[in-house]
């Protein structure tokens, strides 16, 4: 939820409909809007109003007799839907077998007075719904992560980094907090009437909420969600042991500018969301073991590959393995923390 309205916000709706070639011609609908050429538009325009102020057009509850706040359930649904798809329904066709899938569990009166609101013509049959589910995840993955093109800047050592994932994503765009919505709604009129003391405040807000409004080609912004990610099954060397270094610019390459997919296993004691992360089919897990850049943290995944190819770098004298004896950063931070208890200096951990 949030990047298409900051861009009708702007005055740019085009990434949400294309806007139609032809002057409407004929009788009206209820939006004023010739069903055969525009009801689509129509459509989008409500879920677009709907995406800003949460409210349900007026006149609809002439045409069914749900309650406001089951219709606004409606919307929430076709929401989400609508941006799912790829690319969105342009003809009225597609846009009444959206809403027929969408709402399936519906009862045939209401979706059929919601058609007829739009002007949209009757479902000629049943629509056969598409599966997507995740049957390909490994066992024990929770959610999958689709991430913006990473920042250098984000890679923290060479088994964590910050990512950022669009809130248009469908698993993102109904869970935007509301004062996230507005306030990044805002920030875009604030910075349109160039008060960028407002827009500053309000982008400071946004990211205490744990988002950030980026920045992309041709200034276009994206409201996007901040995930703090742990790669799962490696242990990297710190950054002040011997390698810690070269284990993080080694990560920054594998990864800077580009687009993750990230499996989820769940968090940590310190909030970090532990996964398995992939870029361009490539699993980065496997390269920083086998690169010598990692050790296998066998005591929390006991994953057979994971440990032989630790033993291959280990073998070659790959990376920090060109040491006799690395030493292992788990026992590093145990003597570090041991060490800071005793003189009182806490002990910073990403």
């Amino acid at each position: 939820m949030g990047n298409l309205v900051l861009k009708c916000v702007r005055g740019d709706c085009t990434d949400f409909l294309d806007p139609p070639e032809e002057p409407p011609s004929g009788p009206l609908g209820p939006h004023g809007l010739t069903p055969a050429t525009v009801a689509v538009s129509a459509l989008a325009h409500d879920l677009l109003n709907f995406d800003a102020t949460s409210q349900v057009p007026e006149g609809l509850s002439r045409h069914v007799t749900s309650s406001k706040k089951e219709q606004a359930n409606w919307y929430k649904k076709l929401l989400e839907a609508w941006k799912q798809s790829k690319p969105p329904p342009k003809a009225p066709e597609e846009a009444t077998n959206l809403v027929v899938l969408t709402l399936k569990r519906l009862h045939r009166t209401e979706i059929e007075g919601l058609l007829a609101f739009y002007g949209l013509p009757p479902a000629s049959q049943p629509v056969a719904e598409s599966s997507d589910a995740p049957s390909s995840w490994p066992e024990g993955v929770k959610f999958e992560l689709h991430t913006l093109p990473v920042n250098k800047k984000c890679v923290v050592d060479g088994d964590g980094l910050t990512v950022y994932v669009d809130t248009a994503d469908p698993r993102e765009s109904a869970n935007v907090p509301r004062e996230v919505h507005e306030a990044a709604i805002e920030r875009t009129r604030a910075r349109a009437a160039k008060d960028y003391a407002q827009a500053d405040a309000l982008h400071k807000s946004i990211i205490e909420a744990g988002y950030r409004v980026l920045n992309g080609p041709n200034n276009e912004e994206t409201l996007a969600r901040k995930y703090r990610i742990r790669l799962r099954g490696v242990d990297a060397p710190e950054g002040k042991m011997p390698y810690g270094r070269e284990s993080k610019d080694e990560l920054s390459r594998l990864v800077q500018g580009k687009r993750l997919k990230i499996h989820v296993y769940g968090d940590d004691q310190y909030g970090r969301c532990i996964g398995d992360v992939y870029c361009d089919d490539i699993f980065i897990q496997e390269q920083m073991l086998k690169r010598g850049f990692a050790w296998h943290y066998a005591v929390y995944d006991r994953r057979p590959e994971f440990a032989k190819w630790e033993k291959e770098a280990s073998s070659a004298r790959r990376g920090l393995w060109a040491s006799s004896n690395p030493e292992k950063p788990w026992e590093w931070r145990k003597d570090h923390r041991n060490a800071g208890r005793e003189h009182n200096v806490p002990i910073q951990v990403y």
